[in-house]
């Protein structure tokens, strides 16, 4: 499977992102269907913004999973996905922010701050959610080039604060309803993903480097 991956024609890393592209849309259209068919449930504000809420945080966890795996693999294939993943969570936060200001506060303003200042849940999810613009605004080749390559890298290592506020966000949502079962299993795959990024780059190294050939004695 590792060397089917190194081997991938231009071709089919195109065809295999175009169906990534289309699952990826898949929770969306699942939305957009629920609503013109009445099957959004008792509550569908709660059905949405929970439904948005869990698809960010599906996608910000495929975005961190892509370095550890394209460095276990040793192939640049899912590195070329990662930046689609990562702008399907901004989709998805987006219309989870929408949900917000939409049909829990009829785009008053006002009233919507006085929700983000008065409940930290909200402040710690709308702080991620601001964060998390300046990295989809840079996503592009040109603001690569723009920004030059050490200082987008630095920028986009805000998505090391931004996962963990909102695994944060999810958790203190879902404490309320006594409901930890999720936050926790969320909690464990990003506290392995960061992890993964604590090992030594020299350790790295010699893990993935071919072993020297041992010389036999005589």
């Amino acid at each position: 499977m590792v060397n089917v991956l190194r081997n991938l024609k231009p071709q089919q890393v195109s065809a295999i992102k175009g169906v990534l592209f289309v699952l990826a849309l898949l929770p969306f259209a699942r939305l957009v269907l629920f609503t013109f068919t009445d099957r959004l449930g008792a509550n569908p504000i709660e059905f949405i913004t929970r439904n948005t809420g869990d698809w960010t945080l599906y996608f910000l966890c495929i975005t961190l999973t892509v370095t550890p795996l394209s460095r276990l693999t040793r192939s640049t294939f899912l590195v070329r996905m990662r930046r689609m993943f990562g702008l399907f969570a901004f989709f998805y936060v987006c219309l989870h922010f929408m949900t917000f200001i939409w049909f829990d506060h009829f785009f008053d303003l006002a009233e919507m701050w006085k929700d983000i200042l008065k409940r930290p849940f909200i402040t710690v999810g709308f702080t991620a959610f601001v964060l998390l613009i300046p990295l989809a605004l840079t996503s592009t080749n040109k603001m690569i080039r723009r920004l030059g390559g050490k200082r987008w890298l630095w920028l986009h290592r805000l998505i090391y604060i931004i996962v963990p506020l909102g695994v944060l966000h999810f958790w203190w949502m879902k404490a309320g309803k006594n409901l930890l079962e999720q936050p926790i299993i969320f909690s464990a795959i990003v506290a392995v993903l960061l992890l993964t990024r604590l090992i030594p780059r020299k350790t790295r190294r010699q893990r993935n480097a071919p072993h020297a050939p041992v010389k036999q004695p005589g």
